[in-house]
């Protein structure tokens, strides 16, 4: 039987020709990732990148108070450790899984050699940082000015690109945190959303019913990060 678990579930290393993702794999190891394990605090050093296949890890700016909200999120388009090729090892936010699942892990020294080797895979790096960057640019955007159910929607079809069905395992006190916003909001929210049937919501458990009617009433911010994500990952050959 062929394994469930294969590097092209993420689309960064899928992108990669078959002679460089050989080069590359030899360098992977396939890791289990817990739900709320922390892959890097504020100013530790990192010591390995992540390219997630199943798992989505939730990038977060941890304030002195103890308050955080997420700037982005990476799942199987991505990858986490960013900060290791651009030119530090330390980043001021922190990583944590939001959903378990799996993911392959690069030493950093290695993937500073691959990245130093000027190919594509450096090329797909720098393009994915660029979507990155604009994915927390939208983010802050849509937080300062976009209502709690625009956000909410926002951040569900985001979460459902990332996964291979439509039930979402998420407390709505988890959403809030993510988001930065009264765990009350999230519950006003999701209860519109239900009443208009685009989800079903018992706790702990969210089911997207109607995705087109997510899409429909979020606000701009998620075509943008996804028309951006494409454009950039996509013809870099």
């Amino acid at each position: 039987m062929s394994s469930p678990h294969n590097p092209k579930q993420n689309h960064l290393l899928a992108a990669l020709p078959a002679v460089d993702l050989a080069h590359v794999m030899a360098h992977l190891e396939l890791v289990a990732l817990p739900l709320g394990k922390m892959l890097y605090e504020p100013g530790g050093q990192l010591q390995h990148a992540y390219f997630p296949t199943t798992a989505i890890v939730s990038l977060h700016y941890v304030m002195a108070s103890g308050a955080a909200s997420e700037s982005a999120g990476v799942g199987n388009e991505g990858i986490v450790g960013t900060s290791l090729f651009l030119g530090g090892t330390t980043t001021p936010s922190s990583a944590v899984v939001q959903t378990a699942g799996h993911a392959y892990r690069m030493d950093r020294h290695l993937l500073m050699q691959e990245f130093n080797r000027a190919g594509l895979m450096q090329r797909l790096l720098l393009r994915y940082t660029q979507a990155l960057l604009t994915q927390m640019a939208q983010t802050a955007a849509c937080n300062r000015h976009h209502t709690v159910e625009q956000q909410l929607c926002r951040w569900l079809l985001l979460t459902l690109d990332r996964t291979p069905t439509n039930e979402l395992t998420m407390t709505q006190e988890l959403i809030a945190n993510m988001l930065g916003v009264r765990r009350e909001g999230i519950t006003e929210a999701a209860g519109n959303l239900q009443r208009t049937g685009f989800i079903s919501y018992r706790r702990g458990h969210i089911t997207v019913l109607d995705r087109l009617g997510l899409e429909k009433n979020t606000c701009e911010c998620y075509a943008v990060v996804k028309k951006e994500l494409g454009r950039l990952l996509f013809d870099v050959r």
